[in-house]
């Protein structure tokens, strides 16, 4: 089965383009030129990404973002032109997996796409296949992850973690107290060379601190080492 792409991109240069591109790499493509359009398409057709402009029309891509997120997680790539840090946390915080500031290669984009297809198909056949023959389950304080299930509950109350946040925190849970440089997290959670954008790491962190922490600006968890990394500390 194809995987199937949607475009929400109101710049009909820019849109043909991409289409155009990831048409010949084998995707099914569809298109949206405005936000309302895009959650339209979503709700009737199965998509496997969407690469999310920020400006918009008649809904913006951010107040899209948001109401897809509070529905799905079907993986999204952000593609605009307001590449400031701001909005990079503010639409990775919403719970886009990836941004990609214009004007971009299609060569580069295509990788992103490839990538987090990958990922997410690793993701998804490790969740649901039933493989495993050996209970898997690490606690720490409050925290159970359970590595079959790809669930985590923290005193019987289930998380709802983000693909990467889960494998984020299952490096730290299956070894507390190791220290985690920015650069191997990246490389071991997105599995791509790291070249020092701080900020997706960051942002991961704090959303990941948001659903784990009692307080996440006193985190008992996941600590930070200031100039290094991060770890998961004595609970």
């Amino acid at each position: 089965m194809k995987h199937r792409i949607m475009i929400v991109e109101d710049d009909l240069a820019i849109s043909d383009m991409v289409h155009e591109s990831l048409a010949k790499e084998g995707y099914e493509v569809i298109v949206a030129y405005d936000g309302e359009e895009a959650l339209q398409l979503f709700d009737s057709q199965r998509i496997d990404l969407i690469l999310l402009d920020l400006m918009l029309p008649k809904m913006a891509g951010m107040e899209c973002l948001k109401v897809i997120r509070a529905k799905s997680m079907v993986p999204i790539l952000i593609m605009s032109a307001k590449g400031e840090d701001v909005d990079k946390a503010l639409g990775l915080g919403f719970g886009a997996d990836d941004y990609l500031s214009k004007p971009f290669s299609l060569i580069e984009l295509k990788a992103r796409v490839q990538a987090i297809l990958r990922r997410q198909i690793h993701y998804t056949s490790a969740k649901y296949s039933g493989a495993a023959d050996r209970e898997e389950i690490i606690k720490v304080g409050d925290l159970v992850i359970d590595l079959n299930s790809y669930s985590v509950r923290k005193a019987d109350k289930e998380l709802n973690l983000t693909a990467k946040e889960f494998n984020i925190l299952k490096l730290f849970m299956a070894k507390p107290n190791h220290v985690y440089t920015k650069s191997h997290l990246y490389q071991r959670v997105w599995q791509e060379e790291y070249y020092g954008d701080e900020n997706v790491i960051n942002v991961h962190i704090r959303r990941l601190r948001e659903k784990i922490e009692d307080n996440p600006s006193a985190p008992k968890y996941i600590k930070t080492v200031w100039g290094i990394g991060y770890k998961l500390g004595e609970v």
